[in-house]
């Protein structure tokens, strides 16, 4: 099939040439350099690799972020923090004895803790959702709609290819979180005064420090969506609707979710990607305790080499294009 008979897909094509290009760039490195001392060629295929792996992940970062629904998400991500603050004004504006939940006491002392309880809402319900429908979708999507051959024809092999939408979905993650944080820092900045951030364990922090800690904290949760990236790409591998892939992955989070809460499950709990999704709250104490947080981190480390090699597997041993 000729990219002639596929206007409908200029991003595709446009990375199609741009590997294609690399992949001529990089032989013409290899045959002019035979005096390295890895061996002739041996730079110019370093160059060649690195440098089609930058063009496929600019071109699903284009893709990711240049969908409606992509946008449609950030959004609603971004007035989420809006929401929540607007509510917590009018419940203190109304309130007589300053009663209410704990952490609406927090928030209207300090405009900041707004970041803290958005994230900390939005991480068991909204964050995962729409992470999930943008894994779900990453390979699925385009099977579906007839680009993927088109990037599986250029030299750039399925394992760079995947390797890129993996690194796209993580960088979908960090944008996910930032918009949670940075509309949360504005509304609070807006709507109550910032200054020393009392922490949960009782001291006070300055607001420089307590701004450093909002930046780990959002890392933190960015990096907790990483097994739900892979097992995302993953789902995506096994058919070729978007859909069905985006619903499966979706309904996988809420599933796990509502067994992280049988306490009769309990032995099984600690291996569950969420468990440990809401262990930065531990980084809002002085000092900061790590080991909610390694375990964490190591439980998405975990599930990213077994998901991602799955997914490598079937991507790069059946034909999903079909």
């Amino acid at each position: 099939m000729s990219r002639a008979e596929a206007p409908a897909v200029p991003e595709t094509v446009e990375a199609v040439e741009s590997v294609e290009s690399v992949g001529t760039a990089g032989t013409a490195g290899a045959v002019g350099a035979p005096g390295l001392p890895g061996g002739p060629g041996v730079t110019g295929r370093r160059a060649q690799t690195t440098a089609g792996f930058l063009a496929l992940f600019r071109s699903e970062l284009l893709l990711t972020f240049r969908r409606m629904r992509t946008i449609v998400l950030l959004g609603i991500l971004g007035v989420l923090p809006v929401l929540i603050g607007v509510v917590v004004r009018i419940e203190t504006d109304g309130s007589q004895g300053g009663g209410g939940p704990a952490f609406i006491a927090q928030v209207t002392q300090n405009g900041l803790f707004l970041v803290f309880t958005s994230l900390a809402v939005a991480l068991p319900i909204f964050l995962p959702m729409t992470v999930g429908v943008v894994a779900g979708d990453s390979v699925a999507g385009e099977a579906a709609g007839g680009t993927l051959r088109y990037l599986l024809v250029a030299p750039a092999g399925r394992t760079r290819l995947l390797a890129a939408k993996f690194t796209a979905g993580l960088a979908f993650c960090l944008a996910a979180t930032a918009t949670v944080a940075l509309a949360a820092l504005a509304t609070g900045a807006a709507l109550f005064p910032l200054g020393e951030v009392t922490l949960i364990s009782g001291e006070t922090i300055g607001l420089g420090p307590a701004l450093l800690r909002a930046v780990l904290v959002a890392l933190v949760v960015a990096a907790s969506l990483s097994g739900l990236v892979a097992i995302g790409l993953f789902i995506s591998t096994l058919t070729g609707s978007g859909i069905a892939a985006m619903a499966a992955t979706v309904s996988l989070v809420i599933t796990v979710q509502i067994l992280d809460s049988f306490p009769q499950l309990h032995a099984i709990q600690p291996f569950l990607f969420t468990h440990h999704w809401l262990s930065f709250g531990d980084l809002l104490r002085e000092p900061m305790y790590w080991d909610g947080v390694l375990k964490n981190l190591g439980l998405q480390a975990a599930y990213v080499a077994v998901f991602g090699s799955a997914a490598w597997s079937r991507f790069t041993s059946r034909d999903i294009t079909a």
